[in-house]
């Protein structure tokens, strides 16, 4: 597998709790903290990560006038569901 591109490396201060379980996951898993770490970031980023991205995103489209007004769209549904367009 192909290994990913890495960034210089940063610093981050994290309660000392956190940081504890991070190293006993570590340990249980015989792999490293940031190796953990990633892992938590990634999960993040799949989860409310991404969907404070996806609200972003779509306040963007909004002000920019990438919108559909919503009677239309009703409109469009029923016709659909009425069997009246392909």
């Amino acid at each position: 597998m192909e290994k990913p591109e890495l960034s210089d490396p940063i610093t981050l201060r994290i309660p000392k709790d956190i940081l504890a379980e991070i190293e006993k996951i570590a340990a249980a898993c015989d792999r490293t903290r940031s190796w953990v770490m990633v892992r938590a970031f990634r999960k993040y980023l799949a989860g409310e990560g991404g969907d404070i991205l996806n609200v972003a995103k779509g306040r963007a489209e909004i002000a920019a006038g990438d919108v559909h007004d919503m009677d239309d769209v009703l409109k469009e549904v029923d016709a659909i569901v009425r069997g009246k367009v392909a």
